[in-house]
């Protein structure tokens, strides 16, 4: 990682990350070779990878939430409200379970489960790739998510219309998630 932050248009899909982050092949990009949208976020965190995993192996809809604005997730019936403590009866996550977004939402299934590494979902129709890696930082963490989205079978306008709602609308989201599991596990550490 040569530490350098990226600056230029798009930043929105690259906030927090640095060239090398953005640029590396991560565990799960497999699963969906040829995205439309690829964003790659991170964060510092002053905290241990093995402080920052239990935050994320309890998120979920009905679980830890997702530590962003709980009252926007739920406009959208994804039932989250996040936690703020490690919940112990959600520590027990396993490669093949699936986690439903809301009560009628698309499940996520964990694809990748390298503990205190690795935590990669996908989607039940295969469009949706989001990991979570951890990578030992001095004595903390950078923690990096990595998003690879699919657009087949929108039409043109809706293509255009989700990149320009939705790229920028998702770092909104996924800022707040990262200093979210940031203030947790450095809190808890």
């Amino acid at each position: 990682m040569n530490g350098t932050v990226l600056r230029r248009p798009g930043r929105w899909l690259t906030w927090g990350a640095t060239a090398a982050e953005v640029d590396a092949t991560l565990p799960g990009d497999e699963f969906l070779a040829d995205p439309d949208i690829v964003s790659t976020r991170a964060v510092t965190v002053d905290a241990p990878p093995e402080a920052v995993w239990p935050w994320l192996v309890q998120m979920g809809s009905g679980r830890g939430g997702a530590y962003t604005y709980d009252w926007i997730e739920n406009l959208f019936g994804l039932d989250m409200h996040s936690a703020d403590r490690i919940l112990p009866q959600f520590q027990q996550l396993a490669g093949g379970d699936e986690l439903p977004l809301g009560r009628n939402g698309p499940a996520m299934r964990v694809e990748i489960l390298d503990p205190r590494r690795t935590l990669v979902f996908r989607s039940a129709d295969g469009a949706w790739v989001w990991g979570f890696h951890l990578r030992r930082y001095g004595a903390g963490t950078r923690l990096i998510s990595r998003n690879r989205i699919s657009l087949a079978g929108r039409p043109g306008p809706g293509r255009a219309a989700y990149r320009m709602v939705m790229e920028p609308g998702s770092l909104v989201m996924e800022r707040r998630m990262l200093l979210g599991i940031k203030q947790r596990a450095e809190r808890t550490s």
